[in-house]
């Protein structure tokens, strides 16, 4: 199971939400290119990073910030979050993003994904579906859709789409255990590759993850790690406190070869993140 640790922007700074409630918000660090270089000391093999203002407005608020983090670690980032229109994806994608992830536009434009897909490949295009109560929510999870989940899913699936990263609302930054009633009904009715995401607490919502392979095989984790319920995390900011944050910090370089476009396959056969 791949560790994906998340990084969500909103105004510069490193937040987190409970429930995508931008009322509940609480700021872990003020500069989220720091954060993704103290991921990296503890050997994440991926980032996954949202622009909550951009979800909100539509347009990439915080790509200077996003592309000083591609710049700053040697490790595949996804980015997320506001991303609706073909010149918002070349954006990203030509400052060295791996993946970029469509949410809203999924559903208001599908044809967007299928054009992205033809030009770009579904290793770097996947779907994301936040789901509350199995009906996708979009536009900063402000609106409801009338398709359901797995509707939405297959529908992509139809049109080239290989991996989605889904969210159950209901779990997502409440620290209250992983979806996987959700995420096993939306598996079971799709077939589709899964990156889990919201609501992971400690190694025993992994366990259950687990189980749902090879479908579900990585899984998105913020607040958990921020709030450090993990308990080997504590030894690990006890090692490295006196660490400084700079370039030199790669404790797990990658294997010479591993391209972009196979890293996520790579990283599944060879090894396993530390944070788990």
């Amino acid at each position: 199971m791949l560790i994906i640790p998340a990084i969500d922007i909103k105004g510069g700074r490193c937040v987190r939400l409970s429930q995508g409630d931008f009322s509940q918000e609480k700021t872990y660090f003020e500069n989220p290119v720091d954060m993704a270089i103290i991921w990296r000391k503890q050997n994440a093999k991926m980032l996954h990073i949202v622009d909550l203002d951009a979800a909100l407005s539509g347009k990439p608020e915080n790509l200077a910030i996003i592309e000083k983090i591609v710049n700053s670690v040697d490790i595949p980032i996804e980015v997320g979050g506001g991303i609706r229109n073909l010149e918002t994806a070349k954006k990203y994608l030509s400052i060295g993003v791996c993946r970029i992830v469509i949410g809203s536009a999924a559903v208001h434009n599908p044809e967007l994904v299928k054009n992205l897909i033809s030009s770009y490949g579904p290793k770097k295009i996947v779907v994301g579906i936040d789901a509350l109560n199995g009906y996708p929510k979009i536009n900063g999870w402000l609106n409801s859709t009338k398709q359901s989940d797995i509707e939405l899913g297959n529908s992509m699936k139809a049109i080239g789409v290989e991996r989605v990263i889904y969210t159950d609302i209901t779990k997502d930054g409440m620290l209250s255990g992983v979806g996987i009633d959700a995420i096993k009904k939306f598996v079971e009715g799709t077939g589709l590759k899964v990156t889990a995401s919201g609501g992971v607490t400690s190694h025993l919502d992994l366990l259950q993850l687990s189980e749902l392979k090879p479908f579900v095989d990585s899984v998105i984790i913020g607040k958990a790690l921020y709030e450090e319920t993990f308990p080997c995390q504590k030894l690990w900011h006890q090692c490295e406190k006196d660490l400084c944050i700079d370039k030199n910090f790669s404790t797990a370089p990658l294997k010479n070869g591993c391209t972009c476009d196979n890293f996520l396959e790579t990283v599944l056969q060879t090894s396993t993140s530390s944070l788990s």
